[in-house]
């Protein structure tokens, strides 16, 4: 029997007087495709067997995963998911992707005539699949932009892996780029600062500002993962802009999963502790999410309301994430053009062959 080839087929190839296209690869995190059982374990499993997400050795960690925590956890996954769901989908699929459209837009207005398409790290569309249609479309420079703003060893570095994967079975590569973090990004920070202010203009100023980050295991910051002080960083940043003391906000995090014990102060622990305190109101952000998903609208702004309201607080605001604001996604394309520098975009090359 022929033996399988070791590389994809490459795209048939390009008139080679035509200027090499650029793009972008915009990744998130992911999603299942259907807020159902079955969907979500799909997802699950292809999230929680991923050993930059779970370093547990394979041996232990495997049956564990498929015996116990997918055929229980995937049925109250799929309900949260289902109470946050969109008559056209997961809201963060449709975040991510009018994120990349807006994003080609925005360059496409300066004369970048540069590509933008967005992948999943888990679930559809792949990385794979994208770098593909990309290759296809002719782009022979590839920029890979996460959507995380704090870089993690369980999301940045996943992300890495997966076009590492694609590149093994790939014959012809083009040239990458990396976007590791922009935590500190002057832009990004604005945009947040702008996105809480524009809040307090229209419903007053809350007398506490709580910044939620997705949580890790504390482990992996033993080791020498750098996102919990990527992410007091951009806390401090923002707290500066908008001038807050320390005393007028607090940082914590999100979404523990298991028994480890995970980067603290927790989230919903220090929502009730704010209330038994005897503040009123508090405002809430997340600022590590560019777009609202199941980890916001259900987490935050169902999950935490309940525990503020029934430890005793009065108001709970939750300020939704940048998703398509104007100052988000010029943030995004000014990060964008700083990386893509010494790439010069179809419109430039084409300028200097008309010159020529």
């Amino acid at each position: 029997m022929p033996s399988t080839p070791r590389y994809r087929p490459e795209p048939k190839a390009r008139d080679g007087h035509a200027p090499a296209a650029i793009a972008i690869l915009y990744c998130n995190l992911g999603t299942p495709d259907e807020a159902t059982p079955a969907a979500v374990r799909r997802y699950l499993k292809e999230f929680l067997t991923d050993p930059r997400v779970v370093e547990i050795p394979r041996a232990a960690w495997l049956p564990l995963l498929h015996g116990v925590i997918l055929p229980l956890r995937s049925p109250r996954s799929a309900a949260k998911y289902a109470s946050i769901w969109t008559p056209e989908g997961s809201p963060l699929k449709l975040w991510t992707d009018k994120q990349a459209k807006l994003l080609q837009g925005w360059l496409g207005e300066r004369g970048h005539r540069v590509m933008v398409r967005y992948a999943m790290r888990y679930g559809q569309p792949s990385i794979a699949s994208q770098l593909d249609a990309l290759k296809a479309a002719g782009a022979s420079r590839i920029l890979v932009l996460p959507a995380y703003p704090q870089y993690s060893g369980t999301t940045t570095a996943s992300v890495s892996d997966a076009v590492g994967a694609w590149c093994e079975g790939t014959r012809a590569l083009p040239e990458l780029r990396f976007v590791n973090r922009f935590h500190d990004d002057a832009p990004y920070i604005r945009a947040l600062a702008g996105r809480i202010e524009a809040h307090w203009r229209e419903h007053g100023r809350g007398g506490h500002l709580l910044m939620s980050f997705h949580g890790v295991p504390q482990r992996t910051q033993q080791l020498g993962d750098p996102y919990a002080a990527e992410c007091q960083e951009t806390a401090r940043l923002l707290a500066a802009r908008l001038g807050l003391p320390d005393k007028q906000f607090s940082v914590t995090f999100q979404s523990r999963f298991g028994k480890a014990k995970w980067l603290e102060p927790y989230t919903e622990p220090t929502l009730r502790a704010l209330a038994r305190a005897g503040t009123e109101r508090v405002d809430v952000l997340c600022p590590g999410f560019p777009g609202d998903c199941l980890e916001t609208l259900e987490e935050i702004a169902i999950e935490g309301r309940r525990a503020f309201l029934t430890a005793g607080g009065k108001t709970f605001h939750y300020i939704p994430c940048l998703n398509d604001d104007p100052a988000w996604i010029a943030a995004l394309g000014e990060l964008a053009q700083r990386h893509l520098a010494g790439w010069p975009t179809r419109a430039a090359q084409e300028a200097a062959a008309n010159a020529a």
